[in-house]
């Protein structure tokens, strides 16, 4: 199991030390062209949580690619890009610049919910990657959908994994005018309330695919990473609470050991599925052969 952060949610530049706590960094995503993002307020703390309207502020690709990729390769730590566009087109020209040694993958950021420009549909943006792109692609996707369908659009079209979820819509009211607090009225939800829904998905899609899941949404404790292996997770992100805790890879490893070793698991790798139940008599056959097959690799994986 690898432990990586969230998109977005941490700066390996201006936080080395963090970043080297992890097995792999994920970038901020990268457009095409530079962009500014949403007009503040941006970012709210709500119960539960926190709402983000950022809007993809970045760069743009031509001045990451100069400018920030060097310096992660600096770095000693393997990074995924983030990748992000409003047509198939603009997917596939970014992975193609990106078949370099230095990026270790490419994570298609298809569900971003704080931008107006609306993707092609997953598996033509999926395709049209694969087709430009050398390097491992995972598709990062919302739970609004159908997740499990969605999911299989990208596993056709030549995904290799799963990042599961990106931030579902919400709202935050000023407690005294009871107007939005965010400039852009909805953002994304992230942060602990995120949990089940992300649990939700990662099992769904355990069940619906051969791809490897990476698990984020909520995550804040070896617990909650516990929880999404045994989903079906292969690995983990954390996302906001980098914010709050710079330490918390290393916390969140120390706590997972103990989580593991109270439930008997000799790895991480052994709880991966540990929810499912291939004997499950809701399981149509070839979910079931799916499942058993998952379940084997997991084995293999830790013995």
């Amino acid at each position: 199991m690898r432990l990586l952060n969230a998109s977005g949610c941490l700066d390996a530049l201006t936080a080395p030390e963090v970043a080297r706590e992890l097995d792999a960094f994920v970038t901020k995503t990268v457009t095409p062209l530079p962009r500014e993002g949403n007009a503040p307020t941006r970012i709210a703390e709500v119960e539960g949580g926190m709402l983000n309207a950022i809007g993809l502020a970045n760069p743009g690709r031509e001045r990451f690619i100069a400018d920030t990729l060097p310096r992660l390769a600096e770095l000693g730590v393997p990074f995924w890009v983030s990748v992000g566009g409003f047509c198939a087109e603009d997917y596939a020209a970014t992975c193609e610049r990106l078949n370099v040694d230095e990026v270790a993958a490419i994570e298609l950021n298809l569900s971003c919910p704080n931008v107006d420009e609306v993707p092609e549909n997953v598996g033509d943006v999926v395709a049209a990657a694969r087709a430009a792109s050398t390097k491992p692609l995972y598709a990062k996707l919302s739970p609004a959908a159908d997740v499990a369908e969605t999911a299989r659009a990208a596993e056709a079209a030549g995904a290799d994994g799963l990042s599961l979820v990106n931030t579902v819509k919400g709202l935050a009211l000023d407690e005294r005018t009871l107007q939005p607090v965010l400039a852009r009225a909805i953002g994304g939800l992230s942060g602990p309330a995120l949990k089940p829904i992300a649990l939700a998905a990662v099992y769904a899609c355990f069940r619906a695919t051969d791809l490897p899941i990476v698990g984020m949404g909520g995550v804040s404790s070896g617990r909650d990473v516990l929880e999404l292996l045994a989903a079906g997770a292969a690995d983990v992100a954390i996302g906001t609470a980098l914010f709050a805790d710079p330490g918390a890879p290393a916390r969140i490893r120390a706590e997972l050991g103990a989580e593991l070793a109270a439930f008997g698991f000799a790895t991480a790798d052994n709880a991966v599925g540990a929810a499912h139940g291939a004997g499950d008599a809701t399981l149509d056959p070839e979910s079931r052969l799916r499942l058993e097959k998952h379940l084997h690799t997991g084995l293999n994986m830790a013995g």
